[in-house]
């Protein structure tokens, strides 16, 4: 069993989904390798909103009573509540030029950001749908490129897969006029789940977060960096080229790595610190890691969390 264990890994890996060309099946083998080391979804669990009074009847269950009307009208009443059952979850994926960034994988294959990020939103969706959750999706660069509604229906995977295989314009980012624009649209209560390097004005982004959480969304901010971005491996001079009209630079790299670093730490941390800050859950996931450990380990640990 070992052997065939690490056969079923090796799919999962990058270099491998960036030889798959469906991403149906890069969300397929993702999830199937999620579910193996998974007992309990994290988006199980019903939520109640109250729905209406009633009279008290003798044997009912005291703990439902609303004591407040009891204050004001000296009359026993109870609170009743209506199950909702069904999440709403939204997708909102960044398809800006700096996700079109990535790592050559072995031959000529690719890996970008956007490629990893679309996975991950793919195979989120794919569990939502399997639980008759509704899903949506949001694609954004400068400005909110396309939204669909959420929906259960089977054939919203499909629609949800299909949208984010369309080749990106890769323009400017604007991703807090975006969440703003998303703020504004959504009428029920939802767990968004950004997937994002959020390379933006971190004042603005911090202004779209606020606003989010003041419509009582619940939020997920998923930070997907490439290998070469997180680790500076360059030695030999390299001529940088800045995504997003940031120019280019020709520049002996050891001497830039540093700082470098430093500086993404920085921005980072301070990422993570707003999203702490509004009880946003942040992950910062690696391009170059297999998808299925790096989800799983994440949503387990978010499962332990609200127990």
């Amino acid at each position: 069993m070992p052997e065939t264990t690490a056969d079923y890994r090796q799919y999962l890996d990058p270099r491998t989904l960036a030889r798959v060309s469906g991403l149906d099946l890069r969300a397929r083998l993702v999830v199937e390798g999620l579910m193996t080391g998974m007992h309990r979804s994290p988006y199980q669990g019903a939520s109640v909103e109250f729905a209406q009074h009633r009279p008290y009847v003798a044997g009912d269950d005291i703990r439902h009573v609303d004591w407040k009307v009891f204050g004001k009208t000296d009359k026993i009443y109870l609170k009743q509540y209506q199950e909702e059952t069904n999440l709403h979850l939204i997708l909102v994926v960044d398809a800006s030029e700096s996700m079109g960034f990535g790592s050559t994988t072995s031959g000529k294959h690719t890996w970008s950001k956007y490629d990893h990020a679309t996975a991950i939103a793919a195979s989120l969706a794919y569990m939502a749908i399997q639980q008759q959750d509704s899903v949506g999706l949001a694609i954004f660069d400068q400005t909110l490129a396309r939204y669909f509604k959420p929906s259960n229906s089977p054939g919203q995977w499909k629609i949800i897969v299909n949208e984010m295989q369309v080749i990106p314009r890769w323009n400017k980012t604007g991703t807090g006029k975006v969440l703003d624009q998303l703020a504004e649209k959504l009428h029920h209560r939802s767990l968004i789940v950004i997937v994002s390097d959020f390379f933006d004005n971190l004042e603005d982004i911090t202004k779209g977060l606020r606003h989010l959480r003041y419509k009582k969304h619940e939020i997920m901010a998923f930070q997907v960096l490439d290998p070469q971005e997180i680790e500076f491996p360059f030695e030999d001079v390299t001529l940088f080229k800045g995504m997003e009209d940031a120019g280019e630079l020709l520049t002996e790299p050891r001497s830039l790595r540093e700082g470098y670093l430093e500086q993404m730490k920085l921005f980072t941390d301070e990422l993570k610190r707003l999203c702490r800050g509004m009880h946003i859950d942040f992950q910062r996931f690696n391009s170059g890691d297999t998808l299925d450990i790096a989800l799983s380990q994440f949503l387990a640990t978010r499962s332990a969390s609200i127990k």
